[in-house]
């Protein structure tokens, strides 16, 4: 009585959590880098994204104007301001003079520096620094506990995008990803293209051996060509430039491709393909006018798949793409540069990281319904 009609058996709510959990676990990290990608350092070092929304206590160091703003009054040298800035809603609970003890004092006290030399500090950050001589040097540190409201900046977005020409900069790395992706998408397609209908509908010696080396060539791990196809690549000239990065993305993704595609091909309706024939259509007729319009599901699946290994690839980009001044640098190797400088801006690095990956998320949660129908065809017949 379990599977009667109108109700939902355990199993099928065990599936649905399972998915949703699943979901989930694929959502958090990049709702986390989105999110974090909108933040200012101190915010990330003091808490999680999860916090964002709410108000956070952290420690900061913060500094004084600088004595170059001082005015005698009364006999006395005065340099007053906002430790926060003239817009900040932060809230001071505790502070101090030094970072071993920044709790000395609350808010509205009046902190003792030495020879009659004093600084008085409120809630909201406004401070009085006095001193009976001339202030000489740099502002005056203090050392706070302070509540701040939440906070969302653009400026993390500005300095990967458009920073004015500095190593940072992701914005040529970007184009340079799209120079290096849509040709290494687009090459083998139309090569395995050729290739499935080939081995799918045409009759020729050695057809089964061919299927058989495409098969074997989908687990030979790329890392055991790399080197001898780059001394190949340099031998002949193109191993420095995007040609070589293009033609070391089609003969690796071509395997996939062609097995992808061709067992597509072979589940087309036969009659289609003989009535063509019947009707005196040429291959090439049938090919470009049946075949490829009824396998635009597949297409489509494997232009997801190449398109999104090409755009988030590393290794064969740091092989092939070998430039010394940085013009042909793509995202990815971008990053890797931003981890060895900005090891500890974690602001810019979820920044350029988000970057990197909106392009694959579009791609595709635009063309997912097409990846789905590519993947199931032919399991139902």
């Amino acid at each position: 009585m379990e599977n009667i009609a109108g109700r939902t058996s355990a199993l099928n709510w065990m599936v649905h959590i399972s998915v949703v959990v699943l979901v989930l676990l694929w959502l958090f990290p990049t709702v986390g880098l989105l999110v974090s990608s909108f933040r200012t350092s101190d915010q990330i070092s003091s808490n999680g994204w999860w916090q964002s929304l709410f108000p956070t206590e952290q420690n900061m160091t913060l500094r004084t104007d600088s004595p170059d703003t001082q005015t005698l009054m009364d006999g006395v040298y005065v340099v007053q301001g906002n430790l926060f800035g003239a817009t900040s809603d932060a809230e001071i609970s505790v502070w101090g003079v030094t970072s071993r003890a920044i709790d000395t004092y609350v808010p509205g006290d009046t902190a003792d520096l030495g020879d009659g030399v004093t600084i008085t500090v409120d809630a909201d950050g406004t401070y009085v620094w006095t001193s009976p001589e001339e202030l000489t040097g740099r502002g005056q540190r203090v050392f706070a506990t302070a509540t701040t409201p939440p906070e969302f900046t653009l400026d993390n977005y500005d300095t990967v995008l458009v920073s004015g020409g500095r190593t940072d900069s992701m914005t040529r790395a970007f184009f340079n990803t799209m120079t290096v992706t849509i040709p290494a998408t687009i090459i083998p397609i139309v090569i395995a293209a050729f290739a499935a209908y080939a081995l799918a509908w045409m009759d020729f010696p050695g057809r089964a051996l061919l299927i058989a080396a495409v098969v074997g060539l989908l687990v030979v791990p790329l890392q055991l060509a790399l080197i001898p196809l780059l001394r190949l690549h340099l031998e002949i000239g193109i191993g420095k430039g995007y040609l070589g990065t293009w033609l070391a993305h089609t003969g690796f993704g071509l395997p996939l491709a062609i097995y992808l595609l061709r067992n597509y091909m072979v589940g087309l309706p036969r009659d289609i393909i003989e009535n063509a024939r019947v009707d005196g259509a040429s291959d090439f007729q049938i090919f470009t006018k049946i075949i490829l319009p009824l396998s635009f599901p597949a297409l489509a699946s494997f232009a997801i798949f190449q398109f999104l290994w090409t755009w988030n690839d590393l290794l064969v980009a740091k092989v092939f793409l070998i430039d010394a001044t940085g013009q042909t640098t793509v995202m990815t190797a971008q990053i890797v540069e931003l981890l060895g400088t900005r090891g500890g801006n974690w602001e810019i690095l979820a920044t350029a990281a988000f970057v990197s990956i909106a392009v694959p998320l579009a791609v595709f949660f635009l063309m997912q319904r097409y990846l789905v129908r590519g993947l199931l065809a032919g399991s139902v017949k």
